[in-house]
């Protein structure tokens, strides 16, 4: 509570102290801003996160001696991926005009742009605005984009999943950041607003009320210092786990009854992946099951999770301070305890589930409204050229619907019947023949940004992911093996990727070198673990050709490879990999 009461109280870390004194996230944007220039100053940049902005250099162009080449990356939020035509055309022309030419998808389903000049932010951000989006809360201490499945299906709980996604966004809105957010960036009308649902309205009310009450009337859930450290949340229905629910700080799995209303969630707790290399204090944890809440309670208990994170978690070492670490720390039964304080509705046990799967969309589907959507892959999440300009004109005729994915990949949604074959046609000629069709590997792989833009990065991503596939493809055709690996692939340990659960993972160490992650499932319910610390990317073939081998003759067609990996003994695992990789000086 300490970081509340006083946000001046020594121990706490410099991000504290810099947002308790930032008059709700405004100060020193408001002068930086005035001031011109190519860059904002370091207090600036933490800020600057809240508002749905990074500041970047492209490090490809670093030259000694010369000024960085300072670009700002702009994320939105938008829950469930969805991107209206309107705001759709718009980060298009944006994209032209301000930044580096392409959209890029993320996997918490967002779009970024990047490469922005300082001195355009205002006028991206506004124009955003103006068309219906918002990039506020899309990074810093506080909750992040909420994800749902994407696909527009009409039935089967996906409709109340979607609500509910778009309610929890609206809940954990900041208040008094939200009138600061529309200061700085929008010039005239300002009657942009978040327009919450009868639900939202009441539960905020209560926000003033008990435990849940920060003490601050003009943020009354976050306070002045907001949350600790990021917070993720992501609502899915039963069976369908591309949201990657165990990652989420607060996963939630939505029940229906039959007349298609909210009947209740399970509730997950505690998932996160970042970590620091050689620091073992930091470490990938997946979520635990808390419990069962009925329908009407669930805002309420999203409001007292994030309270309850807000008060404990640590204000004085950020990379203490994600909510894994209070659950690990304390304990679920602590954790059950202490969130009676805040939420005075009932925890049951677990709803029963059927067994997960990754469903990611691909290809044509009925949407069960008479309409039709198309999903189509997009490796790394990257749309530039051609294929960018076609999207364009096809979402601008038709007035198309966007919806992102938690894969990278995107959705064209409310197609009529009598749209479909001259959208197909037009799809074709773009590459995308058959959007249900992929290379073994390439459907669910994902990676991170990483070089030249990210700070963080310590090699690359998303530049060499698809030479990765496709040394991987021809490995496993060379053994005879047609059997998909989920892999992922990160710059740097923070796992923005989610790496951490992938069958293999490669997470970036050293230039051109990375740690080797194997055996997370292909339903994404289990934790990879680190088998190699400093793998050459040179050596992925001879180091990965004893392994595969063990696996087509062991267990192939029986088991999958995370499965297998996860099977064998580590000093067996150990010995296959050491015998293919080569020996060094």
């Amino acid at each position: 509570m300490t970081a509340l009461s006083d946000p001046s109280s020594n121990g706490l870390s410099k991000s504290e102290r810099l947002k308790a004194s930032s008059d709700h996230l405004r100060d020193p944007l408001v002068g930086e801003l005035a001031a011109g220039g190519s860059s904002f100053s370091e207090p600036a940049v933490q800020i600057l996160k809240f508002h749905g902005s990074y500041q970047q250099d492209n490090r490809d162009h670093r030259r000694k001696g010369e000024d960085k080449d300072w670009g700002m990356m702009l994320r939105l939020r938008s829950p469930a991926g969805r991107i209206p035509a309107a705001l759709y055309l718009a980060l298009d022309d944006l994209a032209d005009t301000y930044c580096s030419g392409s959209l890029r998808a993320t996997t918490r389903q967002a779009f970024q742009l990047h490469g922005i000049p300082k001195q355009d932010l205002k006028t991206v951000v506004g124009t955003i605005v103006r068309h219906l989006g918002s990039t506020l809360a899309a990074c810093g201490d506080i909750n992040r984009n909420v994800m749902a499945p994407a696909a527009p299906y009409q039935s089967g709980g996906y409709p109340v999943a979607r609500r509910l996604a778009d309610d929890i966004a609206d809940l954990l809105a900041p208040e008094a950041a939200a009138g600061a957010y529309l200061d700085l960036w929008v010039d005239g009308e300002k009657r942009y607003r978040f327009k919450p649902s009868v639900a939202v309205r009441r539960q905020r009310r209560q926000q003033q009320e008990g435990a849940v009450f920060s003490g601050d009337p003009q943020e009354p859930l976050y306070g002045a210092t907001y949350l600790p450290r990021k917070f993720k949340v992501a609502v899915t229905v039963p069976g369908d786990n591309a949201v990657d629910l165990l990652t989420q700080d607060l996963g939630l799995v939505a029940f229906t009854d039959r007349g298609g209303r909210l009947r209740g969630c399970n509730v997950y707790v505690g998932g996160g992946m970042g970590r620091t290399h050689r620091k073992e204090e930091t470490f990938a944890r997946t979520a635990d099951a808390l419990g069962y809440v009925k329908g009407g309670d669930v805002l309420a208990l999203v409001q007292a999770v994030v309270a309850l994170q807000r008060d404990h978690g640590d204000r004085e070492q950020r990379r203490h301070a994600r909510l894994k670490y209070l659950l690990h720390d304390r304990g679920l039964d602590w954790f059950r305890t202490e969130l009676q304080r805040y939420f005075s509705g009932t925890l049951a046990p677990l709803e029963r589930e059927p067994e997960p799967t990754l469903e990611d969309g691909l290809g044509w589907h009925p949407q069960g409204d008479g309409l039709w959507f198309v999903g189509l892959p997009l490796l790394c999440g990257r749309l530039e050229g051609e294929r960018k300009r076609g999207l364009r004109q096809l979402v601008q005729r038709y007035q198309l619907e966007v919806r992102l994915t938690p894969n990278q990949d995107l959705l064209l949604c409310q197609i009529g019947a009598g749209q479909r074959q001259e959208i197909a046609q037009a799809l074709a000629d773009l590459g995308w023949a058959d959007p249900s069709h992929t290379s073994l590997l390439s459907r669910h792989a994902i990676a991170c940004p990483a070089l030249p833009t990210c700070g963080l990065a310590i090699t690359e991503s998303e530049r060499v992911l698809p030479q990765v596939l496709e040394r991987l493809e021809a490995l496993l055709a060379a053994e005879a093996i047609d059997e998909p690996i989920l892999v992922r692939m990160t710059g740097c340990p923070n796992g923005c990727a989610r790496p951490y659960m992938a069958e293999l993972a490669l997470v970036g160490s050293g230039v051109d070198t990375y740690q080797l992650w194997l055996g997370g499932s292909p339903r994404l319910t289990r934790l990879a673990r680190p088998v190699l610390d400093a793998m050459p990317l040179e050596a992925l073939e001879d180091t990965l050709r004893p392994l595969l081998r063990h696996w087509r003759d062991e267990g192939a067609g029986r088991s999958s490879f995370g499965d297998h990996c996860q099977s064998l003994p580590p000093q067996t695992l150990e010995t296959l990999l050491q015998t293919g990789a080569p020996s060094r000086p």
